[in-house]
């Protein structure tokens, strides 16, 4: 049976340069970074190599990046670590209603010690409105989090023009690029970003890596303590085979990205414009343009998204139906919901996320099966 991953915005196959590259970290090279003999300078090397990979990734200083255990981390340690070093300037934060559940989570719980957070609406292509951002701001707001790219729908937000607005009103800005580090080009530079997260298992790196941009002079509390590693940032051995693979999947992902990006979106057209063609009554969520280049989010009306997955897994096709991290929920997707859907129409979207390996004929084969799934499901539905 064909095997066919359309679930990369959950985890990607690790690139096997990626392997080779981390593998003597394993064995020979196994020493701490914080020894001062020659293991341990081995390991502090490997790693100050990683920072620079990482950091000309997205137009960084090396010295501003800090290793994580990946993007929740570094979204927790993002917010959090803005809000309890600058309470006293005002505990006011501003995000949007279709982040990440890392930022959220971490929003709702800070609103339990006392912070007050925005959730800004958004359009129905999930574009956060600037004016409403700008009007949002108060004296008292000390963090604005808008996610670069994001992970359900795709949706590209102009994070220039909302780190422009942060700038201009003296407020900390960070961004979640999880899913645009390594796809679409980056810059905190461009973005005028104060923090920035990434993930290595989104660029074909491992999992349990990650790192956090943090702009030169930024007061932020660590939320880890018991060691002087990362310049104080976070205590804790670094887990150099990790970081030593993030390095790696950066330095590939910025030699690759363009070439990459121009044939994946040429693969992703085409399987929304076979689907929509062959199948009635779908909705293609997301923005038309401003969206990652591997991204179809597309709801099929009458079905059930779990229903689907299961049948195109039988298939041997694997898709998502929204955010790894609440596939175990049985409420419809609260991106869905914040741009506009209807409880009904959401429960019946697919998320599919393609990557450097997939071909025309995995498209083509796609295409080929969703029709009948979806007629067959129709057939049973109560709703149809």
């Amino acid at each position: 049976m064909k095997r066919i991953y359309l679930d990369h915005n959950a985890t990607t196959p690790m690139n096997p340069e990626v392997l080779k590259a981390m593998l003597p970290f394993f064995t020979q090279n196994f020493g701490n970074a914080s020894s001062i003999h020659n293991f341990g300078r081995e390991a502090r090397e490997a790693i100050s190599k990683a920072r620079e990979q990482v950091a000309a990734l997205i137009e960084a200083e090396p010295a501003n990046i800090v290793f994580t255990s990946g993007g929740t981390e570094s979204d927790n340690f993002a917010i959090k670590g803005i809000a309890y070093a600058n309470e006293k300037k005002g505990k006011h934060i501003i995000t949007s209603q279709i982040e990440h559940p890392a930022v959220l989570s971490t929003c709702k719980f800070l609103e339990k010690q006392g912070f007050e957070v925005t959730y800004l609406k958004v359009d129905n292509c999930g574009k956060v409105d600037l004016d409403q951002l700008r009007d949002s701001i108060r004296k008292d707001t000390i963090l604005i989090s808008i996610m670069h790219g994001n992970n359900e729908i795709g949706t590209i937000q102009d994070i220039e023009e909302i780190g422009k607005i942060a700038a201009e009103k003296g407020v900390f800005f960070h961004t979640d690029a999880v899913q645009t580090c390594g796809k679409i080009p980056v810059s905190v530079k461009r973005a005028n970003a104060t923090l920035l997260s990434l993930s290595g298992h989104k660029i074909y790196g491992p999992k349990g890596v990650g790192a956090l941009f943090i702009k030169k002079a930024t007061r932020i509390f660590p939320l880890q303590h018991g060691g002087h590693h990362e310049s104080n940032r976070r205590a804790g051995t670094e887990n150099v085979p990790g970081i030593v693979g993030l390095g790696k999947a950066c330095e590939i992902a910025q030699k690759s990205m363009e070439g990459n990006c121009r044939r994946i979106v040429d693969l992703r057209n085409r399987l929304q414009n076979e689907l929509v063609e062959r199948i009635e009554d779908t909705v293609v969520n997301g923005h038309p343009t401003d969206r990652l280049p591997n991204t179809l989010n597309i709801c099929f009306r009458y079905v059930e998204g779990e229903s689907m997955i299961m049948m195109l897994d039988m298939k041997g096709i694997a898709v998502s139906s929204g955010s790894a991290c609440t596939s175990g929920s049985l409420d419809p997707s609260h991106v869905l919901l914040a741009i506009g859907l209807s409880h009904e129409i959401a429960h019946g979207s697919l998320r599919f996320s393609l990557g450097v390996d997939n071909t025309r004929e995995d498209i083509d084969y796609v295409a080929e099966v969703m029709p009948e799934i979806v007629h067959r499901l129709r057939k049973m539905s109560a709703l149809a």
